[in-house]
């Protein structure tokens, strides 16, 4: 049964009404996140003590589907790699809802002084790097094995069914190959979800929650330019066509888009060069120079804009100055859009759980989530649990060898993974033809 969100607006934003609520429910749920919190610390820190880097989650995999196993839900693994799905079907009929985890780590050298920190070392592009879950990824799989839990000790009250998606490769996957959330679709992880949910911690107060309707993190579009000239002294340039200052008033040229061809009112966006290279000696004009970057903006309108004109600015640029140049996109991730029905549906158990004073609206972020690739097919909700350590006036940013995630968040987060598919189920189930 697909969601009728026409219905669903004009039944208003009050979220799950109190008919609709069954409170004994929601204080078991509870009960049973409370006894399972010692086992989602439990899970964090041998997780944590044993990052794996994108495509390569074999022993986080192996720890999750045997747990789902012994929850006895349907099992699916090696899904998108290392992926795993498990299926916990309610005792009631109704909809189904899915909530994500991503498990990868970074090639990051931990130092944080822990006694699970990691001290794993593996091989990244070629070279022997640390790894760390430098961006929390450990404690969402830790937080959705929690869940699942809790919600497969309530299997008979369930209304519906709940998919529980534990995904490799959100960091992005090894060069060469395919990865992440766009891959689990393929592999057809959507099929019967209704909608879906995820969360990620994030350095700011200590269990609180953040939300934002609509465009919430950027899209991220990785970009290359070459520009060919032509190959002459440096001596002589009038013998050749310089790419290397045809390359530098490309990237003038870019950034007049976001600042001078759109409408800046409407949504912020970024084009970042982060890299040029080309030519080998001081005397030697090169033929070819190769430029790197990045896009970013929060409206997948924008962002195809976007491309249009750089590659036209690009190319006309070069023209202009006899040499060539052609942009590919060499990676993309769409904007993470969190539906606006679906969030204002579960504004109120969001507020029921942490209170007013721990929710707030998220502000933009130009980072990126893949968690975006399911919210093109779905709606979904995406929110931030607050991990910071109230004792540090200056929390460590994720992707930073000094992130850390305040264990003391992790009860808020299995909770609210639970009660936002439970109360979706329930709302659901009230709203069914007899």
């Amino acid at each position: 049964m697909r969601v009728l969100w026409a219905v669903f607006l004009l039944a208003g934003s009050q979220g799950l009404l109190a008919a609709e609520r069954n409170p004994a429910l929601e204080v078991r749920a509870d009960e049973l996140a409370l006894r399972v919190a010692p086992k989602v610390v439990a899970w964090r820190r041998d997780i944590h003590a044993h990052p794996e880097l994108s495509n390569r989650e074999f022993r986080t995999a192996a720890l999750v589907a045997a747990h789902l196993r012994e929850l006895g839900l349907e099992v699916t693994t090696g899904v998108g790699h290392t992926g795993v799905v498990g299926i916990l079907r309610g005792g009631k009929a109704g909809p189904m809802v899915a909530l994500r985890a991503d498990m990868d780590a970074l090639p990051v050298v931990e130092q944080v002084d822990l006694p699970f920190a990691s001290t794993v070392k593996s091989t990244y592009l070629g070279a022997e790097v640390g790894v760390m879950h430098a961006c929390g990824h450990d404690t969402h799989v830790a937080m959705l094995m929690g869940a699942a839990e809790v919600l497969a000790g309530m299997r008979e009250q369930l209304p519906g069914a709940i998919k529980f998606i534990f995904q490799p490769a959100e960091e992005g996957p090894p060069e060469g190959e395919e990865g992440g959330a766009d891959m689990m679709i393929k592999a057809g992880v959507l099929a019967d979800v209704d909608a879906i949910f995820g969360l990620h911690v994030f350095p700011s107060a200590l269990g609180s929650i953040a939300y934002r309707s609509g465009g919430t993190m950027a899209s991220s579009d990785s970009f290359r330019i070459k520009v060919k000239g032509r190959q002459t002294h440096g001596a002589v340039p009038w013998g050749g066509v310089d790419p290397i200052v045809v390359a530098a008033q490309i990237v003038l040229g870019l950034q007049t888009i976001p600042s001078r061809q759109l409408d800046s009112t409407l949504t912020p966006s970024i084009i970042t060069v982060g890299k040029i290279q080309g030519g080998v000696r001081s005397n030697i004009i090169p033929d070819e120079v190769e430029m790197l970057g990045t896009i970013r903006t929060f409206d997948n309108h924008v962002r195809q804009d976007i491309q249009v004109r750089m590659a036209r600015t690009a190319s006309l640029i070069a023209e202009s100055a006899g040499a060539t140049a052609a942009m590919e996109i060499t990676s993309a991730i769409p904007v993470t859009v969190n539906h606006p029905a679906l969030t204002a549906l579960m504004v109120p158990t969001l507020e029921r759980l942490v209170g007013k004073d721990q929710l707030s609206v998220a502000p933009r972020m130009t980072t990126a989530e893949d968690f975006s690739y399911y919210q093109l097919q779905v709606p979904g909700l995406f929110i931030f649990l607050g991990v910071a350590d109230p004792a540090d006036p200056t929390p460590a940013a994720n992707h930073s060898p000094l992130f850390f995630a305040d264990e003391r968040a992790l009860p808020v987060g299995v909770r609210v993974l639970t009660h936002l598919a439970l109360d979706y189920l329930q709302m659901n189930m009230a709203r069914m033809p007899n």
